[in-house]
């Protein structure tokens, strides 16, 4: 059984046995290759019985298995589906995969007349709950802190699959009556509303009278624009904004370090002084970027000029010094947001890297200094008066 969008591309295959269950399953991703799910390949640990994920570039016409296995879950009763399984290595699917399973998984529940699934497994990471939002709806619809709710097993999701569009010149589109997500020249672009939370999107799809922009968003307010769409998802125009220019220049120590702190502060606590280790490690610049926010490289990592512009604008228009000073904190948590995974991402593989000894010594609780020292608080209010220095407010 094959599915296409309303354009005529392909989406989706399935293969069901005499028997009723699945024996392959294709779904498309936002750059055009596929995951192919294998039912019941395997009897490994962690959990069993588990199904395999596997990527190819083409749309796989063979019966049999190629391309690159990646990672399992654990396995599903894909004709009577009752729960959303836990997933060995999210980190080996390519972007945009798990929300491809996911929303197949969302869509043969809600055929079969699945209401409400739970999620049980060992990793309810922020990064899943953020793509469980695109294809479920959570209950309770009014849970005061759904994040939480989600990471205590509080929460039971409701299947609402998105339309899946697939454009000229790359363009992918997820819809649920409005256009909720674009990728685009592999960059991903968000509405910023999902249920009742607010999800942070430097890449952001917004409606306006002419249709749904895609735009750079930072500090409140659009950066740039980089697409028009119109309200059903199909491409009008590819915007070029003026390109940047100027030389690069250093951001100050002081504000590095508080963007760290500011990520560390927000991190698990064992993390939290190798983040400010690496970042420290790390040189931080303003300087021009095309159609983004942040260049990271190895060893430096450039800020777009135009946030920085944007800031000095919003500084220039505050008066007094409390609303500027509470602007150029928005500012350092923004790039701390920005940053984040960066950081953290570098400081776990510098803790794998460590002999199994060190390791332990590393998240041994008693080792770690406490969030309340205040010394956190401190890098930031030193950020916050170096930032104002630094465009001249």
């Amino acid at each position: 059984m094959k599915t296409f969008d309303r354009h005529g591309n392909p989406v989706s295959e399935l293969a069901w046995a005499a028997d009723g269950s699945l024996e392959r399953a294709s779904v498309r991703l936002p750059d055009g290759s596929w995951l192919s799910i294998e039912p019941r390949a395997t009897t490994a640990a962690p959990w069993g019985l588990s199904d395999r994920v596997w990527r190819g570039e083409q749309f796989p016409e063979s019966r049999g298995w190629s391309g690159e296995p990646l990672t399992i879950f654990e396995a599903l009763d894909w004709a009577r589906i009752d729960r959303i399984p836990p997933l060995a290595e999210p980190g080996r699917l390519p972007p945009g995969g798990g929300t491809a399973v996911l929303n197949l998984i969302a869509e043969l529940a809600r055929e079969q007349g699945a209401t409400r699934l739970a999620y049980r497994g060992p990793y309810p990471t922020e990064q899943l709950f953020l793509a469980l939002l695109e294809s479920f709806r959570y209950e309770p619809e009014h849970a005061p802190d759904p994040l939480t709710a989600f990471m205590a097993g509080d929460l039971a999701w409701t299947p609402a699959p998105h339309e899946r569009l697939f454009g000229a010149g790359g363009l992918f589109v997820q819809r649920r009556g409005l256009v909720e997500k674009v990728v685009f020249g592999g960059a991903a672009y968000y509405r910023p509303d999902w249920q009742s939370v607010t999800r942070h999107a430097p890449r952001r799809v917004r409606d306006v009278p002419e249709g749904v922009l895609c735009s750079l968003w930072a500090l409140g307010r659009p950066l740039e624009d980089h697409l028009l769409l119109s309200p059903e998802g199909d491409l009008r125009h590819v915007l070029e904004p003026v390109a940047a220019d100027g030389a690069s220049r250093p951001i100050a120590p002081e504000i590095r370090a508080g963007v760290a702190a500011a990520v560390a502060a927000g991190s698990a606590a064992p993390l939290a002084s190798v983040i400010e280790d690496v970042a420290g490690a790390v040189v931080l610049e303003w300087g021009a970027v095309g159609r983004d926010l942040v260049v990271i490289e190895r060893d430096r990592i450039r800020v777009s000029e135009r946030f920085r512009r944007a800031l000095t604008e919003a500084l220039t228009a505050a008066r007094e010094r409390g609303p500027r000073a509470t602007l150029a904190l928005a500012a350092i948590v923004e790039l701390g947001v920005l940053l984040g995974d960066e950081f953290r991402s570098r400081a776990q593989a510098r803790l794998a890297a460590l002999p199994p000894e060190a390791q332990a010594a590393a998240l041994d609780p008693r080792g770690t200094p406490p969030s309340t020292d205040g010394r956190h608080a401190r890098a930031i209010a030193d950020a916050i008066e170096a930032l104002l220095r630094d465009v001249g407010a």
